[in-house]
């Protein structure tokens, strides 16, 4: 064999090594589902870290109930009594097995919903906060366009599949999960592992257990969640967790291995993702225009979960107004003189307006004196406890 030939050959095995290890990372990094649908999104930037066929409609189940319950926590009657009506009581499926004429708070039917998926519950809640069954769902149907679930459509307040037309994908219902989580109320009900409630017809006070598994026995990082099954959709499940202060939302849609896939996911976007700070609040160094220099400033931090690996690839633009001479004369410039236009891999993914500060104040120093005393006061903790 010639010497061309045995390079030719070690060339060729050099570069098959190379794609066979970056080909089994990523085969390696990317997690493995039984759902026929999923999605995995970071709760703070919204950024789509995993998705399985997520855009597709298809029968959501119990998971419905994460609207039902926003709507109830965001009406303001969580502290009043609803009279349950035989039409809720009646109602086929999981149950709390209220029963007609009795009163139950509000808040304690929410607790019931989440944590047992009881179909009584979405029907007494519906009718009391949205007056009727068709007013509440007019309102779901409201607040899916508010919040931009494009694909989505409510026909009932509980998921069961009396309707051929109450469709969602998983993409929607992680976009749902994530505004329901800035509530704080919401959050403490969707991590409630067990709830009491009052029975005055009984003995005993009623006590629910949450469903979620995840939750109450199967990862120490869940949060929260709702889960549900119909013979038509199968099994469903959102669920959230948090590790290290990242915070995540997992969907699937007809899921035989939900609880093991929501782990995966899980496991997959804590190790692979992390937040980083790609542009900092505050003085803006680098301006062309010598009437922004030291004067324009951003209020807040633009964080995105990436991979170590991207951080390269984060590109940020400043696209100013141009400056006018009337903004000198009458010393009155915009409050927003601008925008920073952060990119990822060129796909715009955050927009921060810039601000202008019209006085600048200048460092006149500490004196020797005042820098001692500063000092021993930060020594002594004065500062940092008051």
């Amino acid at each position: 064999m010639n010497r061309r030939k045995v390079k030719f050959y070690i060339y060729y095995f050099i570069i098959f090594t190379f794609l066979f290890v970056t080909v089994s990372k990523q085969v390696q990094a990317t997690p493995s589902v039984s759902s026929h649908r999923a999605i995995l999104m970071d709760q703070e930037t919204g950024r789509i870290l995993f998705e399985k066929d997520a855009y597709s409609q298809s029968r959501i189940a119990s998971i419905t109930k994460i609207m039902t319950a926003i709507l109830a926590v965001e009406s303001g009657k969580m502290d009043k009594e609803v009279t349950v009506s035989s039409n809720a009581a009646g109602t086929e499926g999981s149950s709390l097995y209220l029963k007609a004429g009795e009163k139950v708070k509000l808040e304690d039917l929410v607790y019931g919903l989440m944590l047992r998926s009881g179909n009584d519950a979405a029907v007494a809640i519906a009718e009391y906060v949205g007056g009727s069954l068709d007013g509440f769902v007019y309102m779901m149907n409201q607040k899916a366009d508010e919040i931009g679930m494009k694909d989505t459509h409510f026909s009932n307040p509980h998921g069961l599949d009396d309707h051929e037309d109450h469709l969602s994908t998983a993409y929607d219902m992680a976009v749902l999960t994530r505004y329901a989580m800035e509530n704080e109320n919401y959050r403490t009900i969707a991590g409630t592992k067990i709830h009491t409630a009052p029975n005055p017809d009984e003995k005993w006070d009623r006590k629910w257990k949450n469903k979620n598994r995840l939750l109450t026995e199967l990862y120490k990082h869940s949060t929260g969640g709702k889960t549900g099954y119909t013979k038509r959709a199968k099994r469903t499940l959102v669920s959230t967790a948090s590790k290290d202060g990242e915070n995540l939302i997992a969907v699937t849609l007809n899921a035989p291995d939900d609880w093991n896939d929501h782990i995966a996911l899980f496991e997959y976007g804590f190790k692979q993702y992390d937040y980083k700070i790609v542009l900092e609040k505050g003085k803006i160094e680098k301006m062309d225009d010598d009437i922004y220099k030291g004067r324009a400033y951003l209020k807040r931090d633009s964080v995105l979960t990436l991979q170590d690996d991207e951080v390269d690839d984060v590109k940020v633009e400043y696209k100013m107004l141009k400056p006018k001479e009337e903004w000198l004369k009458n010393k009155k410039v915009p409050e927003v003189v601008g925008k920073a236009v952060v990119f990822l891999e060129g796909e715009e993914v955050d927009t921060l307006p810039i601000f202008y500060k019209a006085s600048v104040e200048k460092d006149k120093g500490k004196s020797w004196w005042k820098f001692w005393a500063y000092s021993f006061e930060s020594f002594i903790g004065v500062r940092k406890h008051g």
